[in-house]
């Protein structure tokens, strides 16, 4: 269910993973350090994309080591 509500904030209010994540932590009042275990495979690979593309994650390291420990 999560990875359908960040999907669609992504595709219908056109917002980054990462903002769509923060979205519906807002709305659903989830605080975003809980949010790991309702990550799927596939939006962290997203994710891990996007913060890369930005610049977020050092070269050597993935999301699983700078994000979700």
């Amino acid at each position: 269910k999560f990875t359908k509500m960040v999907e669609d904030a992504v595709f219908k209010k056109r917002l980054s993973y990462i903002d769509a994540i923060v979205h519906i932590c807002e709305e659903t009042n989830i605080e975003p350090e809980d949010v790991k275990k309702f990550v799927s495979p596939i939006i962290k690979d997203k994710l891990e994309a996007e913060a890369a593309g930005l610049n977020l994650l050092p070269k050597t390291n993935s999301i699983d080591s700078a994000l979700f420990e």
